[in-house]
């Protein structure tokens, strides 16, 4: 609550002296005081076709989320500030839709970067890797929390983990909260990898009630440099506790998004959308502003590192499109 009292006086105050200067209502007056990312890039989005002859693998056919969603939906979607970037995150298991993601990139240069979907430790994983990787969009790949834990105890796993380190790639986690967990074990036995964990961890976000494991596990990360954390997936968060009314007040995320900026900090927060999913939950202007509104009092340089230039440095996309 302190942080939001500082916030709000800051702002009042700031926003009387452009009143008096300019001769503008103190309430217009305030909100050209609002702190906005420079760039936006959404480092988690998901594109599928569903009326592909062999059909898709996800989302379910009974899934609300089952329809065709392509990039010109995400550029037509209403935005609380423009992205005009997106990093795709592989969703389906065919390795074939690997290829089909970078074949739809070729006429979206609204995808920077694309996060695949490979198996470490498959007999196959190379060869697939360095057949994708040849396209520079492909960054690395997404894995599942279910096979990372299994994956630590078996050395071909590691061993290509390492390869992708080499190569310059990295790697996204996805699961539970045991997952940051499984991050930080990851990141001691591969040093050299660049590692996101998906959503925070998927932690249900109760408000000012923390779930003590997953800080102990967030604050188990503050040493860990290579391992960057993904602010998406709040409103999910919140909707699984409160599923019938999901806060859009930034104050109920507070608490859960003070445990990352403490622990992980400026420069390894990134922000991603878990859009088409996340509209289950919410609609984009409203987990958008909630991160803009949480930043707001850390200033512009955490709002820029946050929405764009984290990301950079965990993805390696090379150009912004239209610069």
């Amino acid at each position: 609550m302190q942080s939001m009292n500082r916030r709000h006086f800051l702002k009042s105050a700031s926003a009387g002296l452009v009143a008096a200067q300019t001769g503008l209502s103190w309430a217009a007056a305030e909100k050209t005081q609002e702190l906005l990312p420079q760039k936006v890039v959404d480092t988690h989005t998901h594109f599928y076709d569903t009326s592909r002859p062999e059909g898709v693998p996800w989302p379910p056919k009974n899934s609300s989320l089952y329809r065709t969603v392509l990039p010109k939906d995400f550029v037509a979607l209403k935005k609380y500030q423009p992205v005009n970037a997106t990093v795709v995150v592989e969703a389906s298991k065919l390795v074939e839709d690997n290829q089909w993601i970078l074949d739809v990139a070729k006429d979206n240069p609204v995808i920077i970067g694309f996060v695949g979907r490979l198996t470490p430790g498959d007999p196959q994983f190379r060869q697939q890797l360095k057949r994708f990787a040849k396209n520079p969009i492909y960054k690395g790949i997404r894995v599942n929390h279910n096979l990372v834990e299994p994956g630590l105890s078996q050395p071909r796993f590691i061993d290509d983990l390492k390869f992708m380190a080499d190569k310059g790639l990295q790697v996204d986690l996805n699961g539970g909260p045991v997952t940051l967990d499984a991050a930080r074990k990851v990141a001691q036995q591969v040093p050299d990898l660049r590692i996101v964990v998906d959503h925070i961890g998927n932690v249900v976000i109760k408000g000012d009630e923390i779930d003590p494991e997953w800080r102990r596990y967030m604050e188990a990360l503050a040493d860990q440099k290579q391992v960057f954390i993904k602010v998406s997936a709040l409103v999910e968060g919140a909707s699984r506790h409160r599923p019938n009314n999901v806060p859009a007040d930034v104050n109920y995320y507070r608490p859960t998004l003070d445990v990352i900026w403490n622990q992980i900090g400026i420069d390894r927060m990134i922000f991603g959308s878990n859009w088409p999913v996340s509209e289950r939950a919410a609609d984009y202007v409203t987990l958008q502003k909630i991160l803009v509104d949480y930043l707001q009092d850390k200033g512009q340089a955490a709002l820029d590192k946050v929405f764009w230039q984290n990301s950079k440095v965990a993805y390696r996309w090379d150009k912004y499109p239209g610069e």
